[in-house]
């Protein structure tokens, strides 16, 4: 069993989020890593969904000089190993970005695995790590910003760029599996 106060910081963001939203929901955190951070329940613990949570801190310029600096709520950098995404058992990756402006709440993108790994096996090919820079900008656009060049950050920043695999929107929030437990 691990030690009693060993919570990561992204675990406890996602735990108390929950536990806020989803009242009628139990937040459990499992006695050993297994790959699962959180498993959810339903009141009567008889339905569940497993999480894998990663943080990332905020890496976004402190002062916003272009138009993309200002769009950006939180700009993430995290290193992702292939095979823990593909042999992941945990039903949902929860990335956590916190932004460091205190009034901005902690951002949540909530995607499962397979969709992730294909996702970056699309953008970067394929790899044994991906070093991934997960974005939120102010106007509810979450995406995979690694490897873009100033003219696609200019082109995101006035609304123009397509993303298409790097597009992570509709993970961004996505707390509907969540809500069938309620």
């Amino acid at each position: 069993m691990r030690p009693l106060f060993t919570v990561h910081a992204g675990e406890f963001l996602v735990g108390e989020f929950i536990e806020k939203s989803f009242p009628t929901t139990n937040v459990w955190i499992p006695s050993k890593d297994t790959g699962i951070d959180l498993l959810v329940t339903n009141k009567e613990n008889t339905s569940s969904v497993s999480l894998q949570v990663k943080l990332s801190r905020d890496y976004k310029a402190l002062e916003a000089v272009t138009d993309f600096d200002k769009g950006l709520v939180a700009g993430g950098w995290l290193t992702l190993a292939h095979d823990k995404i593909a042999k992941s058992t945990a039903n949902y990756w929860v990335i956590v970005l916190v932004s460091h402006e205190r009034k901005m709440k902690p951002q949540f993108i909530v995607i499962p695995p397979d969709d992730l790994l294909n996702r970056l096996v699309a953008i970067h090919g394929r790899s044994k790590k991906y070093q991934v820079y997960p974005w939120v900008m102010k106007f509810n656009v979450a995406l995979e910003g690694r490897g873009l060049s100033q003219a696609e950050k200019k082109e995101l920043a006035d609304g123009s760029l397509k993303l298409g695999q790097r597009d992570l929107s509709k993970f961004l929030g996505d707390w509907r599996a969540l809500e069938a437990l309620t």
